[in-house]
């Protein structure tokens, strides 16, 4: 990749309808130029099929674009989300994998249905109402069919209620652990940072030992600057960032109506960008126009 200079806020962490967004990837590349961004990497979860029409409306409009995914992972009980930025949307073993993940989403999205259905009004077809062609299907349709139908008040309703894990009607889903998810995506050419890791608190951020051995395999970073991280969580990441030379990001993780998050809420440094952008290999950044070479 060549050398640019960045300049503008750019947001490291966008969701369109292809995953659990509520807008088409064209409507995000839209509403991130109202929103005065400079660039936005679009990381649907465990797909990549939305980067084509974010991409042509980009070039249209002029704003930067970050071809990315939201690959989860797994680390005993606990989900650890990795975005890769920058991926071969081809590579063989990133395929399969999503391919894989997303299969399993779905098969627990319609065991977590029926176990629900035993005891609210929800069927499968009221899920399915939420979703568009080639949606990786997921906690949050089941969510958005249980506001539909006026058992929950809202996303983040349904989640503290219905959908807690102390409910009983939520279980696990295949995962790779987050070393093999980067492992996966630095093979793909793309660029990992752990997202969202201090939204639990400190003493649930990710290891030092495990830490290590994802830099071992290529990290290149931490979302530090996200709404779900809590105080003494992102004071934990930092210390690791820190420790550990990674470079840190800012992101909204906007999911447009379904969730309260709002574009370039929070942003990353123009210069780890433009790192970001020399690392990655495997597919190709749209430009904001006003970047120079």
């Amino acid at each position: 990749m060549r050398t640019v200079r960045i300049s503008g806020r750019v947001d490291l962490h966008v969701h369109s309808r292809v995953s659990d967004g509520t807008g088409s990837p064209a409507d995000l590349v839209r509403e991130a130029h109202a929103a005065g961004l400079a660039m936005f990497a679009l990381t649907d979860h465990d797909t990549t099929a939305g980067w084509a029409e974010a991409r042509r409306e980009a070039e249209r409009t002029g704003l930067g674009l970050i071809p990315g995914i939201e690959l989860s992972t797994r680390l005993g009980w606990r989900s650890v989300h990795v975005l890769g930025y920058l991926v071969d949307p081809l590579d063989p073993g990133l395929v399969a994998e999503t391919e894989r993940i997303r299969a399993a989403r779905r098969s627990r999205a319609r065991r977590i249905v029926d176990r629900i259905g035993e005891d609210y009004p929800l069927s499968w077809d009221d899920v399915l109402a939420q979703t568009t062609a080639g949606s990786t299907v997921g906690r949050p349709h089941i969510a958005d069919a249980l506001v539909a139908l006026g058992l929950e008040a809202d996303r983040s309703a349904a989640f503290a209620g219905i959908l807690h894990p102390r409910t009983g009607y939520v279980e696990p889903h295949y995962a790779p652990t987050p070393v093999d998810g980067v492992r996966l995506i630095v093979g793909a050419g793309g660029v990992p940072v752990v997202a969202h890791p201090g939204a639990a608190g400190r003493d649930r951020v990710l290891p030092e030992p495990v830490v290590a051995e994802l830099v071992d395999a290529g990290l290149f970073g931490f979302e530090l600057h996200h709404r779900e991280n809590t105080p003494d969580g992102a004071r934990r990441v930092a210390e690791l960032i820190e420790r550990f030379g990674l470079e840190a990001t800012g992101s909204s993780d906007y999911h447009g109506t379904g969730k309260p998050n709002r574009l370039g809420e929070h942003v990353t440094d123009p210069a780890v960008i433009e790192r970001l952008l020399a690392r990655g290999t495997g597919t190709t950044p749209v430009l904001p126009r006003a970047a120079a070479s």
